[in-house]
């Protein structure tokens, strides 16, 4: 069977394309796994996780590009290692990774490596534009997407375990990071009310 993994490190990026690829290449939808709002440099993502355990020898798996699967050539490659061990075969936009041609794994190995060399000018990029005294300005006054009745919502099915992490993250079009740090500000907000009841 073919499985197919996409990932957008932000929230409010479209997968569209990167659904489309995978449909386009014969992965149907209940097996395609995505992931938002995490960086390609964590493997430690619920979709990747959950695409790589699903893989059985005979199976391949399919990402759009190699820096959707992770933007670390070491780490890229020792996932590889371990699916080539257990079978699985593994495709990156329309080349399928043959491990036993050594000019198919040097051409992994340097798309690997490009797309962690990419992932390191994002972060400088970044570092320069935040240490511009307009950018900075701009975030310090940055609000929670969401509003306080939200975070309750999302504190209250965390507490009653009605939903998984993921299943809160997906219903208010958030990352599983933002579910906890809502929760966290409700706690906080009901913390805030209770002190100040306590002094009146």
């Amino acid at each position: 069977m073919d499985f197919g993994y996409a990932r957008v490190s932000t929230v409010g990026q479209d997968l569209e394309l990167q659904r489309d690829f995978l449909t386009a290449e014969g992965v149907p939808a209940e097996r395609q796994f995505f992931d938002h709002g995490f960086s390609g440099k964590n493997l430690d993502r619920t979709g990747l996780q959950t695409v790589l355990a699903a893989a059985r020898e005979g199976d391949k798996i399919i990402v759009p590009k190699m820096d959707r699967f992770a933007r670390n050539a070491e780490d890229t490659l020792r996932e590889l290692r371990g699916l080539t061990e257990r079978g699985v075969a593994f495709q990156f936009g329309k080349t399928v990774y043959d491990p036993g041609d050594p000019f198919s794994k040097l051409f992994l190995t340097f798309l690997a490596a490009i797309a962690e060399a990419e992932g390191g000018w994002i972060s400088l990029r970044t570092q320069e534009a935040m240490a511009r005294p307009s950018v900075r300005a701009k975030l310090k006054g940055r609000q929670p997407a969401l509003t306080p009745k939200q975070d309750a919502a999302i504190a209250r099915h965390l507490a009653e375990n009605e939903f998984t992490a993921g299943e809160i993250a997906t219903m208010f079009h958030i990352s599983r990071a933002s579910v906890y740090r809502a929760a966290d500000r409700h706690r906080h907000r009901v913390g805030d009310r209770e002190q100040v009841a306590g002094t009146s």
